[in-house]
């Protein structure tokens, strides 16, 4: 064997998988294209993934090619909130804010991962956007506050991360497996909620106190789809459960 042969098999052997996360439109004096870094951060040091934003610009979007590319992909939280007439709503108006940009991009490429066969992960929107892609529904009632006492002030981001509340798990769900527990206490943060759930998904974890769905799973053409309300990514170091999410999104990565 060639040492050029040898060195290609070592770099094959060595290369780490990789997910794309997508980003966000937002308008800071300029059209730019965002993501939180608390996203990136364990997906590299926990899920020990190569990380690839994906641009939520639909024209510029290669998702063909992407798709051959990634190894899987994470729909991650935002800002914004999954347009209603995505989901069969009358119009908009109750959305509130909107990225309808990123509502084409992250349908196309979920839909376009799983059809490959490939793991596709979300967090927050995320999930919202796999019960739609799966033909569910979304409450456009705001719930922030169920969830969020005193209201939404998405500027103060330590304060939103302070509430917790307690999922229950279900017994013999993936998330349960995984963290062993059958009770959490977690961060959740949003405004929309699963209303209707999407054909074939199952509920992984509800909220204790009002029954709102928090995880979602499903396995079609043996991807491994996994979606979670609250936001697991701001406590990956202190918190068991959510190192155990993205130590899952690694096996998965690797066909585990």
């Amino acid at each position: 064997m060639t040492m050029r042969a040898t060195g290609a098999r070592t770099m094959a052997e060595a290369r780490k998988p990789v997910i794309g996360v997508l980003c966000c439109n937002e308008l800071v004096q300029r059209p730019v294209q965002v993501v939180a870094s608390r996203f990136v951060a364990p997906l590299a040091r926990v899920s020990q993934a190569c990380v690839v934003l994906v641009p939520a610009i639909a024209e510029l979007c290669d998702v063909e090619s992407l798709t051959h590319y990634l190894d899987g992909i994470l729909l991650t939280g935002s800002r914004s909130n999954v347009a209603p007439t995505r989901y069969g709503a009358a119009d908009d108006d109750a959305g509130g804010v909107l990225d309808r940009e990123r509502d084409d991009v992250a349908l196309t490429m979920a839909e376009a991962m799983i059809s490959a066969g490939k793991p596709v992960f979300g967090i927050c929107r995320g999930m919202q956007e796999i019960n739609v892609l799966f033909g569910g529904t979304l409450s456009t009632e705001r719930c922030c506050g169920r969830h969020l006492r005193g209201g939404w002030d998405q500027s103060d981001y330590a304060a939103l991360f302070d509430h917790r509340h307690e999922v229950d798990l279900a017994a013999n769900g993936a998330l349960a497996a995984l963290t062993g527990e059958q009770r959490l206490s977690v961060h959740s943060v949003h405004e929309q909620a699963i209303e209707r759930l999407g054909a074939g998904l199952t509920v992984e974890t509800w909220s204790s106190d009002d029954g709102v769905i928090e995880a979602i799973a499903a396995r079609p053409n043996g991807a491994e789809v996994l979606a979670v309300q609250w936001h697991p990514e701001w406590d990956v170091e202190r918190s068991a459960s959510s190192h155990a999410f993205f130590a899952q999104i690694g096996r998965a990565l690797r066909g585990g």
